[in-house]
């Protein structure tokens, strides 16, 4: 089981998302923009992060970069999961400091899977 806080603008997708999630027995928290969810990673030091890149305030681009550079969250493994599909996309949020990838729609398993290998239990 991980701690996976989950960055995302959408109701509808952090709802679906945390669904897959907790059916491989994941515990699951929320935020709904990147100012928020930088945070919740500095207080809550969760296992695994998703994060969107297109919301208000700041993107997911800018939220993982300063996640990543911050020496208090750097340790936490960011997926970014997204809409944007260009190879660019990837690579731009790879240079971030992404540990992965995943493009919407989600595929369970493939997410389950990268949580394993970035988040192995406790």
């Amino acid at each position: 089981m991980a701690r996976v806080l989950i960055i995302d603008d959408s109701p509808t997708d952090m709802q679906a998302i945390s669904g897959m999630l907790k059916k491989h027995g994941h515990e699951c928290t929320f935020a709904n923009d990147g100012m928020k969810g930088v945070a919740s990673a500095r207080e809550a030091h969760p296992d695994v992060i998703l994060m969107d890149i297109v919301m208000p305030e700041l993107n997911g681009y800018q939220a993982t970069r300063r996640l990543t550079q911050d020496k208090d969250t750097a340790h936490i493994p960011v997926i970014i999961i997204s809409s944007k599909t260009q190879e660019t996309d990837r690579v731009w949020g790879m240079r971030q400091g992404a540990r992965a990838y995943i493009c919407k729609p989600i595929n369970e398993e493939e997410l389950a899977r990268t949580i394993a290998e970035l988040a192995p239990p406790h």
